[in-house]
């Protein structure tokens, strides 16, 4: 009889927004799978669980090593829950390599979803959520981390990554640098705990926020770039055809910002203002 691969999302910092299915899981798991052992126990004892496999640390350094023995757990017929701190595994954190590995060995694999500080961030933000892409962590080195931002200067969908409490400060003066200060941003530290804050603006307005210290996990939304000037020309004459052909304005602005990431209300405005 095979097992199964459980992927669970843990919570960001509530632990009241664990799913009943995670409580179960980590009741009945033959073998639980823990970026922090001392975490996962402390969780399951503030949800009330006892776990009854056995708990085994699965963290960056070793993910490699352990996985082979996971798969054959699961191939032996064991349930091998993963979970990690805080949100999704495998979403910047380890999981991606046991996971392939039990696709390779065509073993199957579930997933109880839960909390991510991805779109618990891009939700909380204020910026566009229809369309977005995730970056990880941003690169350590201030050299590296400026090309990786220079990358996004022109990426018209909402950006998602996160930082460490020790860079957030010369990430966001590396950001003003390169991508400039009237560029919208949020920072959302301590995500659904007590110390919860979002704070909201653009890079320069952050940039000093940030001069006072941030503490706690951070999760940073960057707004989408905006068209130069004559790309809006050739997306604001694509709605005004729309227009001519009988649909309403708004209802264009709508379509072409769909397909372009481009803000509707931008290119709305921009087709109102040409009429």
């Amino acid at each position: 009889m095979t097992g199964r691969l459980v992927l669970a999302a843990t919570p960001l910092g509530d632990p009241g927004d664990a799913s009943a299915r995670l409580v179960a899981a980590l009741g009945s798991a033959e073998v639980i799978a823990a970026e922090d052992t001392r975490r996962t126990r402390n969780l399951a004892a503030a949800l009330g669980v006892e776990p009854t496999g056995r708990i085994v640390s699965f963290y960056d350094a070793v993910e490699t090593s352990r996985a082979p023995g996971l798969v054959e757990a699961i191939r032996g017929g064991e349930t091998v829950l993963l979970v990690t701190d805080a949100g999704m595994p495998s979403v910047s954190d380890p999981g991606y390599r046991l996971v392939a590995a039990c696709v390779e060995a065509d073993l199957p694999i579930t997933c109880l979803p839960g909390p991510s500080a991805v779109t618990t961030a891009l939700a909380l933000s204020g910026l566009p959520c229809d369309r977005f892409c995730f970056e990880g962590f941003a690169p350590r080195k201030s050299g590296e981390r400026r090309k990786w931002l220079a990358a996004l200067a022109d990426e018209p969908r909402t950006a998602v990554f996160f930082e460490a409490t020790h860079r957030i400060e010369s990430l966001l003066d590396d950001a003003v640098e390169v991508l400039g200060a009237d560029r919208r941003a949020a920072v959302c530290r301590e995500l659904t705990k007590s110390y919860e804050e979002i704070k909201r603006g653009t890079l320069g307005e952050l940039a000093e926020w940030a001069r006072d210290g941030v503490r706690g996990e951070i999760t940073v939304v960057l707004a989408g770039a905006e068209p130069r000037t004559a790309d809006l020309d050739t997306l604001v004459a694509r709605v005004r055809a729309l227009a001519a052909e009988g649909v309403r304005l708004k209802d264009a602005a709508a379509e072409v910002a769909a397909a372009t990431g481009v803000s509707k209300k931008t290119l709305y405005d921009a087709a109102v203002s040409r009429a």
